[in-house]
């Protein structure tokens, strides 16, 4: 099982990721600055699983979202809170080529199931609690 990643542990790596990755790679040929469908293109053997944010002691995370002033889920500027729907269910993935950080989940429906992505904007963490 992966480490559990609170927001300002999640801020932290990203902080340092965005410092460090500053080339194009690989992994940036497709932009994933809001959620995406996972590209066919993405070479999966470039990440590796570096922790989660689904909660460690919560079998059923909330599937509310936090999405202030008007933002959409699909908005590359929607910010990233981890309490809330979908990042509660992602695990946190590194391009071992450039060190970008990517947030992933799986989408599941009735008849589909669709692999998500997004590129973690160090700017865009908030650590906004659930309402009790």
């Amino acid at each position: 099982m992966a480490q559990h990643l609170n927001a300002a542990t999640l801020l932290e790596l990203a902080r340092a990721a965005q410092q460090r990755a500053t080339s194009p790679c690989a992994c940036t040929r497709t932009a994933l600055d809001g959620w995406q469908s996972q590209p066919l293109s993405i070479d999966e053997t470039l990440f590796e699983e570096i922790g989660t944010l689904m909660p460690e002691d919560d079998p059923e995370p909330t599937y509310s979202e936090y999405l202030p002033n008007q933002t959409t889920y699909w908005a590359a500027n929607a910010p990233i809170a981890p309490r809330y729907f979908p990042y509660n269910r992602c695990g946190l993935w590194q391009c071992s080529s450039c060190g970008r950080l990517y947030l992933r989940y799986v989408e599941g429906g009735g008849y589909f199931v669709d692999r998500r992505i997004r590129a973690v904007n160090a700017d865009l963490i908030e650590d906004v609690p659930l309402p009790a």
